[in-house]
């Protein structure tokens, strides 16, 4: 993101939305939360997880959703596969966390295709 983004959203007061809105970002998001010392998201309330509910400071707020962040992040469940090495059984005893993830489908067939995510 550009800094321009970072001071229209301080300026308008725009609402930091620290995980996608799924119980499984939710779930993903605080455990890196928990590997790097950082408290969990809160919802609702005046307070974020990271600081502030809103965005108010360009440069704070670029730091927070730094590229550098995003790679650390998808680096650890990559890790988990790693640790996994190319044994099928522990790899998917490892990934289990994410079984989930995607819907399975409805018996009337109506979410063939659909993922929540």
């Amino acid at each position: 993101m550009t800094l321009r983004k970072y001071e229209i959203a301080a300026k308008e007061r725009f609402y930091k939305q620290e995980y996608c809105g799924c119980s499984y970002s939710l779930r993903d998001s605080n455990e890196w939360r928990k590997a790097n010392g950082i408290p969990k998201i809160q919802i609702g309330g005046d307070t974020a997880g990271l600081g502030e509910r809103y965005f108010t400071d360009p440069l704070v707020d670029a730091a927070e959703e730094s590229q550098e962040v995003v790679d650390e992040f998808f680096a650890q469940a990559q890790s988990l596969a790693a640790k996994a090495g190319k044994d099928v059984t522990e790899r998917k005893k490892m990934l289990k966390i994410y079984e989930y993830r995607r819907k399975n489908e409805a018996t009337d067939g109506t979410t063939s295709g659909l993922n929540n995510w």
